[in-house]
């Protein structure tokens, strides 16, 4: 509709075209009036019954609320309108007939519990809280990009069909490729680690990953939506900066752009990006501090992984986002480098949010022997890997990198309760549909 008009950008004096949602009708008496609603807003409809055509009154006050509806009509000044302005129609036309009997009221009047929402996402969507949500995902998206540009990095996109799992045969959603067994990716780690080995040199991915973990919390899915870094020629250290300068980029841009969608959270008066150095607390700190605490039923010890009530234990301690260096080579994957020194600890690290985790990252082993004795030390065949291995024979450079996932950030950001609040179409044990 070329002519269209967003409700936002009518101004008195216009004659205007707008479209989009039937929010509400109110009928007075001798005067009715329609509430249209689209993706900028509302505006007021104003019905005079005694001095407009029969026809036209009879069709704007009894469309059925969230049909689609085009109004044409001189925009007016009226102070007691919801945003100050109305139009008076001369058409109006009903260009989809909504079902009275709504699965859920998209004003959002009546409450609808999470699974009638997801099951009806796309009517969940017109209500201003949950637009917002999306809105504030896609600015994040946008932010995270720009900053992955700013620091000389090329986005790239890999398989999500694969024949080996990233790490070994657990939590893989296998499929039938032309005859032969294959799987989802979980990640696009190992690709990612190849393309630093190329003339790219330093890579970030935005994708989905896929693991089949049995786990149905507010904080899992089944298939989430990934930003990965990678880059040549640095250390874990650095791989660090570039981690929380993409979160920082993140929280500033919302802050920046989305003060109307915090707005409708709820959250403006209390959003701020995070200023200052992220604190970097090794392993074995993060675990005398947790301990310290004194919540948890049994002390924690060297090679244990930090459990849920852990992590909060120490996030309430820290107060803020933070990274939990150093990690026991056990416990984390082959391609995780171990310092020369000692062998037991690893240059792989965590960035946390006093939630929960959100990114798991490290150096990378670059040398082709440490390596695959790192493969045979995890219980995985090296030759099912070849493809990638291989690679490491040809000069590959000291790498390092991240992941982390985008509705656990999102999740966290904007104190949601549920990782699917964060996600349009959610896939876990129990949702495949919509």
């Amino acid at each position: 509709m070329k002519d269209r008009t967003f409700t936002a950008d009518a101004e008195p004096g216009d004659h205007a075209t707008v479209a989009g949602w039937v929010h509400e009708v109110r009928d007075l008496g001798g005067i009715a009036f329609l509430i249209l609603r689209d993706k900028t807003g509302k505006i007021q409809v104003k019905f005079e019954k005694d001095e407009m055509d029969d026809e036209l009154v009879e069709t704007g006050i009894n469309v059925q609320r969230e049909s689609v509806v085009q109004v044409t009509g001189d925009v007016e000044e009226e102070e007691r309108a919801p945003t100050g302005v109305e139009v008076t129609p001369d058409s109006i036309e009903v260009m989809a007939e909504a079902d009275p009997q709504l699965p859920l009221d998209p004003s959002g009047k009546v409450d609808a519990d999470l699974s009638t929402r997801l099951d009806n996402r796309t009517l969940d969507a017109r209500k201003p809280e949950t637009k917002a949500i999306f809105e504030i995902r896609a600015e994040v998206l946008r932010a995270v990009r720009e900053y992955f540009r700013s620091v000389g990095s090329t986005e790239i996109n890999t398989p999500k069909i694969v024949a080996t799992g990233t790490e070994g045969g657990t939590e893989l959603f296998p499929v039938t490729y032309f005859g032969e067994e294959a799987f989802m990716n979980q990640s696009p780690q190992l690709f990612k680690q190849l393309m630093v080995g190329s003339g790219l040199e330093r890579v970030f991915e935005v994708g989905p990953i896929f693991r089949a973990e049995e786990h149905n919390t507010p904080r899992h899915l089944n298939e989430a939506t990934m930003i990965d870094f990678e880059s040549a020629f640095i250390d874990h250290e650095e791989a660090m900066d570039v981690c929380e300068g993409t979160l920082k980029a993140a929280y500033s841009a919302v802050e920046e752009n989305c003060q109307e969608e915090l707005e409708l959270l709820g959250l403006a008066d209390e959003f701020e990006a995070p200023s200052g150095d992220f604190p970097r607390l090794t392993y074995e700190e993060a675990i005398e501090r947790i301990n310290a605490t004194g919540e948890l039923d049994e002390q924690l010890v060297w090679g244990d992984d930090l459990p849920t009530e852990g992590e909060k234990a120490l996030g309430d301690d820290v107060g803020g986002h933070y990274f939990v260096t150093d990690w026991p080579s056990e416990i984390k994957p082959f391609y995780i480098q171990d310092y020369d020194d000692d062998s037991e600890l690893s240059k792989g690290f965590d960035l946390m949010h006093p939630r929960m985790e959100l990114v798991s990252g490290g150096q990378r082993e670059h040398r082709y022997d440490a390596l695959v004795e790192g493969f045979k030390q995890q219980g995985l065949d090296p030759d099912q890997f070849e493809y990638y291995t291989k690679m490491f024979k040809y000069g590959m450079p000291p790498h390092a990198g991240w992941a982390y996932g985008v509705e656990r950030l999102v999740m966290t950001m904007l104190d949601l309760d549920n990782i699917r609040e964060a996600v349009l179409f959610p896939r876990d044990r129990q949702r495949l549909s919509p």
